[in-house]
């Protein structure tokens, strides 16, 4: 056994048992260099949406990179007889060191696009299963809400305030993931400091109720943060709360909250109460359990902004994007490559390599395009498809990642990215109700 490079936490046991046994297996009966090809994919999208939005994949990578087996982890797996002393050797010196294509973090998906394609031994290529999917499928499944959410509010800001509502570190996640998919700000502070994201918040009903008046809590929070701040108005009678709010601050103050009540009802009054006290440039938030829904419903109210807690953390009533991570392709034992494929009833995949193109019409989406081969020739280029955009780039080759797609520079690339294409979504695609996908995925043969 040798030490692992150790500059930070192994991430190599966040893995599911039967990785390891597999290997164990393989390096018993002589399969475990066979190359192979392993595809992560989604059978269908969850919750009948009309598209799927990639995340995770800048913080894949970077586990990818601390993905080793040290002297705590080998002396786990020998105390409890996970596996044998020749696989305790093998893990020792893993190291990826093949080639991970996939779409870029921030593009769109549909059902059966190969997100992520991993080509090595079997060895190396298959103990990457559960680390790539429970990082995507968690992900991708808060950017799928937040994109939706980002739809219904249109060119209202959003924020993302959930982190009391999830793991302390799925909440970083998610607020990169919903960061990522068209939010514009997290109340997450390690948020804002690993991946670069703006953040916000100024005040809970606990500071109100600290003081002895509600007057007395605003005076305060104007005297330390400013008349730019925004007041929570509704700990008590609203109304009363935003006439002490601008007497308080004046008609400059920059905004009030409202956690609480009828929103649409409520968002009316206070901006006319407001207008007539003479402070028409204080901006209204909302609160209080948003969705997609509750945030189109306010669409035509007089609100400024949303900040959305445990709807978006939790994927919004779909808190797994459902991908799974199938062996697609392998060699046999002449060193020839097979596809291969599930068959399973409700649970089959297309075997063979792939490639994966978007069709387009004058910039609009019409199709998911995967080109499929049994062999391992160069897959079909993109000067074949000249309507179409190629989405597979190149993440990790021979073991070296792409830095570009990983910490704070590549949030916002995928960020920018996102916002890009979901330009190409036809107008029905935009729409919240369940639906089949927006675009079909058509398959076809790589000849």
């Amino acid at each position: 056994m040798t030490p692992r490079d150790a500059q930070a936490p192994s991430t190599a046991l966040l893995t599911d048992r039967y990785e390891l046994t597999m290997i164990d297996a393989a390096l018993r009966d002589g399969t475990a260099s066979r190359r192979c090809v392993f595809e992560l994919f989604g059978r269908r999208l969850p919750g009948a949406r009309r598209f799927g939005v990639v995340a995770g994949t800048g913080r894949l990578l970077q586990q990818l990179r601390d993905f080793r087996f040290g002297d705590d982890e080998l002396r786990y797996l020998s105390d409890h007889r996970v596996v044998s002393r020749e696989t305790l050797d093998f893990l020792a010196g893993y190291r990826f060191s093949g080639t991970i294509r996939g779409y870029r973090e921030g593009e769109l998906y549909f059902p059966g696009s190969p997100i992520l394609i991993v080509e090595g031994t079997f060895a190396e290529a298959v103990v990457l299963e559960t680390i790539a999917l429970s990082i995507l499928n968690h992900d991708s499944a808060v950017a799928n809400a937040a994109a939706r959410m980002s739809i219904a509010a249109g060119d209202r800001p959003l924020a993302e305030m959930g982190s009391r509502r999830a793991a302390e570190q799925s909440a970083v996640a998610a607020a990169r993931a919903a960061y990522i998919a068209g939010f514009d700000a997290t109340s997450n502070l390690e948020a804002g400091r690993a991946w670069g994201i703006p953040t916000m918040g100024t005040a809970a009903h606990a500071w109100t109720l600290l003081h002895d008046t509600e007057e007395q809590a605003f005076r305060s929070q104007i005297d330390a943060l400013g008349t730019e701040t925004t007041l929570l108005i509704d700990t008590y009678d609203i109304r009363e709360g935003v006439a002490t709010a601008i007497r308080v601050a004046g008609t400059a103050l920059g905004g009030v909250r409202i956690d609480s009540g009828d929103l649409p009802a409520v968002a009316a009054a206070v901006r006319a109460q407001l207008d007539d006290l003479g402070a028409t440039a204080t901006k209204i938030t909302v609160t209080s359990d948003l969705d997609e829904f509750a945030i189109a419903a306010l669409a035509a109210s007089p609100v400024d902004s949303y900040g959305v807690g445990t709807s978006v953390v939790t994927g919004s009533g779909a808190p797994t994007a459902g991908m799974v991570y199938k062996l697609v392709a392998r060699q046999d034992a002449g060193g020839g490559w097979v596809a291969v494929a599930k068959t399973s009833t409700d649970k089959g995949s297309k075997g063979g390599r792939k490639a994966a193109f978007r069709t387009l019409d004058e910039g609009t989406a019409t199709s998911e395009l995967i080109v499929v081969s049994d062999g391992f020739e160069e897959l079909s280029p993109a000067s074949r498809h000249p309507d179409a955009r190629p989405l597979l780039v190149t993440l990790v080759e021979q073991g070296e990642t792409d830095a570009g797609y990983e910490g704070a520079a590549g949030v916002a690339a995928a960020r920018a990215h996102h916002a890009r294409v979901r330009e190409e979504l036809p107008v029905r695609a935009l729409a919240l109700s369940r639906s089949d996908p927006a675009l079909p995925t058509v398959y076809t043969d790589a000849g």
